[in-house]
């Protein structure tokens, strides 16, 4: 596609209002799990941080929630005119995404995420498979199965968990097998808060065919409150997360020192979140149910004392 040689070069950081770089990091509070907490080595809290920052990012491409004012289009060389075309934006993301391997990237937070990259000797395809999964967004709004669900979330969630192991060194074949169920779980987890918000871009991520079964419409999950068929069904879901948290969960045992504590993190938001939803009796729909510092806490130091 051709585009104007102004909108080819990168944008410095003057020209950009808002700093697209830091409204994206600033997210990383809002997150079920601990992204990079303060307990973690520099090295790691950087890296992670990079990470994010790409993973946060692609996320907002896909759903549309860049900072206002065009920065991040700019940045990556988007026109005006196609500013609002996501699956141009993710095409730009991605191409940027190559430079971070072979080059100079345009984007501030790829050019955050180069040092990680070479220093930790990543690969492109975890960050390839996040934005495939953007991609999808943009085309496949429903998922007829469980199994259509998990072979998305291989793309959109298990990529932050195996960056998460090579950034600290502790990649192997089983750990990634159970870093990709915890954050299959937290996908889940996210999509049963994120219920409303995600029928408002007319997305549904309940497997149609779970719908069918606990014989729940779609014009169900527009309600202000849930009905008992939608309640049934969420818990029906909630449960296949815990589940899979509990698959994962040893993952936390086989490493030590901080990352322990990180991992038993992720657990404990997973584990915090399903608590939360199941304190608000099923009921997503008013808006997404959300543990507590206190909540999140004692889940870590359950998981920490090898009781759950």
């Amino acid at each position: 596609m051709c585009r104007p040689r102004a909108w080819q070069r990168p944008v410095t950081a003057t020209e950009t209002a808002p700093d697209p770089e830091r409204a994206t990091l600033d997210k990383a509070t809002s997150e079920n799990f601990p992204v990079a907490p303060f307990f973690l080595p520099k090295a790691w809290r950087t890296d992670l941080m990079a990470v994010y920052g790409f993973a946060r990012l692609v996320d907002d491409i896909g759903d549309g929630d860049l900072a206002p004012g065009g920065a991040d289009a700019r940045l990556l060389g988007v026109s005006p005119a196609e500013s609002e075309d996501r699956l141009v934006l993710l095409d730009a993301f991605e191409a940027d995404l190559r430079r971070v391997f072979d080059g100079t990237p345009r984007h501030p937070l790829l050019r955050r995420l180069q040092p990680t990259v070479r220093r930790c000797s990543l690969t492109p395809e975890p960050f390839l498979g996040l934005i495939a999964a953007n991609r999808q967004d943009q085309l496949v709004a429903r998922y007829e199965t469980y199994d259509d669900l998990l072979a998305y979330c291989e793309l959109s969630a298990n990529p932050v968990g195996r960056l998460v192991l090579a950034v600290t060194g502790t990649s192997t074949p089983e750990r990634i097998r159970l870093s990709d169920a915890i954050c299959t779980a937290l996908q889940i987890v996210e999509h049963l808060q994120d219920v409303a918000e995600d029928l408002g871009r007319d997305r549904i991520y309940l497997p149609a065919a779970d719908m069918k079964r606990f014989h729940v419409q779609e014009t169900d999950l527009s309600a202000k409150t849930a009905s008992a068929s939608v309640r049934a069904l969420v818990a029906y879901e909630a449960q296949r997360a815990r589940d899979l948290l509990n698959e994962g969960a040893p993952l936390v045992g086989s490493v030590h020192g901080r990352l322990k504590l990180l991992l038993a993190g992720f657990v404990a938001g997973g584990r915090a979140a399903i608590r939360a939803i199941a304190a608000a009796e099923y009921d997503v729909l008013p808006g997404p149910p959300r543990p507590g510092k206190v909540q999140l806490l004692r889940e870590t130091g359950v998981i920490l004392r090898g009781e759950g």
